[in-house]
């Protein structure tokens, strides 16, 4: 297996060498100064910690930069930093310059993520939901309440899974079950603080740069996948024409339009979105490419400017973040922020983090949510929410 060992890798690395990112993939050890971080481009490999960047009261954009450029003091050749940054990007990152990177080529590019990952082993689960399904649903109500009184026109609404097994969980075996099942797409395993780690397979990138070349990949509207090929199809083909759902969607290409527009000296978005499919869900996608007007605006710059979108927050923002401070019963810490990589160029890929869970030795807290217009009915925003949590509970071995 060949892979580059670098202190940090440029964004341009992109090595394809057979073995070399499903072998990345199988040293992951879930080590508390360990991240993974695999996207359509590369796969990367952090460990220990050369640098982490303060939690105070600066803007995140400015502390990620002063680490990066003290890291360059200090030697590192193509600094970056890797991790998460919560929904409230305010109030808590986790993100660090690692003392060690190995960079290759996508997953999806190496022939041998095909092979099978580790079966899961039997465990004893309990699980507890928060809210319970019922309260979920009333939350959901009380969302539609305020969307028909013309207080806002979209707001996200998540819930929880929280989940006790009888023994040690295998997260580098989860993490292989999230990345063979979905190779095409953003999966992640990063230190959540503590000794917990933020874990997952996220469908949607929120921007990526590279040079002056900007992409984003909003996703809103879905759909669960069908096991029956007929009724799959049916079920992708009613999700392109569904109003309720288009409506969603261009409430969040609009929002993604106008933040970028400010930077950019081109901009191309496409008039209707496409169809996504995961393991697990459909989904509107529009890809969405622009050219920056000023190189000198970092990817992180251009992630935080759209952060977070009305895809996991709602419209108009403030409105959305009150209602869901006021029915969501929990704290979304790092779910529905951010998590990836940027470097000292200005280079990086910045994902929505979705699919995932905070895990530490023996419980995951999963999360899943969905997007409330003023037509939606809560029994289908449960169903959907239900769908999005197999994802994960499926590589941690959960029974349906």
């Amino acid at each position: 297996m060949q892979v580059t060992t670098v202190h940090h890798a440029p964004a341009g690395t992109d090595h394809t060498v057979i073995g070399a990112a499903s072998g990345l993939l199988g040293q992951y050890r879930a080590a508390p100064d360990e991240a993974f971080f695999a996207s359509p481009t590369r796969t990367l490999l952090a460990e220990g910690v050369h640098a982490r960047v303060p939690q105070d009261g600066r803007p995140l954009a400015a502390r990620v930069a002063e680490t990066l450029a003290q890291a360059r003091r200090d030697g590192v050749e193509h600094p970056l930093v890797v991790g998460a940054v919560a929904f409230d990007h305010d109030s808590r990152v986790e993100l660090a310059v690692p003392a060690r990177l190995r960079s290759c080529g996508a997953l999806r590019d190496d022939p041998l993520i095909a092979l099978p990952a580790p079966a899961a082993d039997r465990v004893d689960w309990d699980v507890r939901p928060v809210p319970a399904p019922e309260a979920y649903g009333s939350g959901v109500a009380e969302a539609v309440r305020r969307l028909q009184g013309g207080e806002l026109s979209k707001v996200v609404l998540a819930r929880t899974l929280q989940l006790t097994a009888d023994r040690p969980l295998d997260l580098p075996a989860i993490l292989q079950r999230l990345a063979r099942r979905d190779p095409g797409g953003y999966t992640f395993a990063v230190p959540a603080g503590g000794d917990r780690t933020l874990i997952g397979a996220s469908p949607e990138l929120l921007l990526s740069r590279r040079g002056t070349a900007v992409v984003a990949n909003p996703l809103a509207g879905s759909v669960p996948r069908s096991a029956d090929l007929g009724e799959d199809v049916r079920r992708a083909a009613a999700l392109l024409e569904s109003p309720k759902d288009l409506h969603e969607h261009a409430v969040v290409v609009d929002a993604i339009r106008a933040a970028l527009a400010p930077y950019c000296r081109t901009l191309d978005v496409p008039e209707r979105p496409t169809l996504v499919r995961t393991a697990a869900m459909w989904h509107l996608a529009t890809t969405i490419t622009a050219e920056l007007a000023d190189p000198a605006v970092s990817a992180l710059e251009l992630a935080l400017a759209l952060h977070p979108t009305p895809a996991v927050c709602g419209s108009p923002t403030p409105l959305a973040r009150e209602a869901i401070r006021e029915i969501e019963p929990f704290d979304r810490g790092l779910y529905a922020g951010m998590v990836g990589w940027g470097d000292a160029d200005g280079d990086g890929e910045w994902v929505v983090t979705l699919r995932c869970a905070e895990a530490d030795e023996r419980t995951l807290r999963v999360y899943a949510g969905a997007g409330v217009v003023a037509e939606s009915r809560p029994e289908a925003e449960l169903a959907e929410t239900s769908a999005k949590f197999r994802t994960f509970l499926d590589a941690a071995g959960v029974p349906r």
